[in-house]
């Protein structure tokens, strides 16, 4: 480290190549903890079935829901964070390839960060089930519902949306393997740039 050069954020004899802010940390554990919430309750969804009402399938759907929209609050507001608060660069010794697949893995996620949830928020509303009664966002805040039902766009949407799916949880597992590799093999610090 040239000590003439000017300090990354978040610089110190723990961090040496910088590290992100609490706010950063915040945003990204935030959307971890949501995460792990809508992946599991959208994929066992379609498995609960012999409900004369539904209501068991209808929790699920409804913390499903909620959950991904919050991701989708939360990447908005990371996104428009992150314009003003860029993240500290990446580490000078990593290499163009790593480099290369850290930004695409990074851009990846926030692409489906934003566009799952808006495919299940419009799937759901073509399928004739607007976030409203036992799926009200959060619980209790009635979305308005702005299309009528179309069983051939809900086909599309929910085809697309188990797609992002599938391809998150492939993202999702590069992204960690990614970490486990820098802090077990590389041993280069960039794990605990974002602990």
């Amino acid at each position: 480290m040239d000590a003439t050069a000017a300090p990354l954020p978040g610089q110190d004899a723990a961090h040496p190549d910088g590290q992100y802010g609490a706010a950063a940390k915040w945003f990204h554990w935030v959307t971890v903890g949501l995460m792990a919430i809508a992946l599991p309750t959208g994929f066992v969804i379609k498995f609960i079935t012999g409900e004369a009402d539904g209501a068991y399938k209808m929790a699920f759907y409804a913390i499903h829901e909620s959950a991904g929209l919050t991701i989708l609050f939360a990447a908005l507001a990371r996104i428009l964070w992150k314009w003003r608060n860029p993240a500290p660069p990446h580490p000078a010794e990593l290499p163009p390839m790593m480099r290369t697949a850290a930004t695409a893995t990074h851009h990846g996620l926030y692409a489906l960060l934003i566009a799952q949830p808006i495919l299940g928020f419009l799937a759901t509303n073509a399928w004739g089930f607007p976030m409203q009664g036992r799926t009200a966002y959060l619980g209790f805040i009635d979305l308005p519902k702005f299309m009528e039902a179309s069983t051939g766009l809900a086909n599309v949407l929910s085809w697309a949306h188990t797609i992002g799916g599938y391809l998150f949880l492939l993202l999702l597992a590069v992204h960690i393997a990614a970490a486990i590799f820098h802090h077990a093999i590389r041993k280069d610090g960039t794990l605990m740039r974002m602990l």
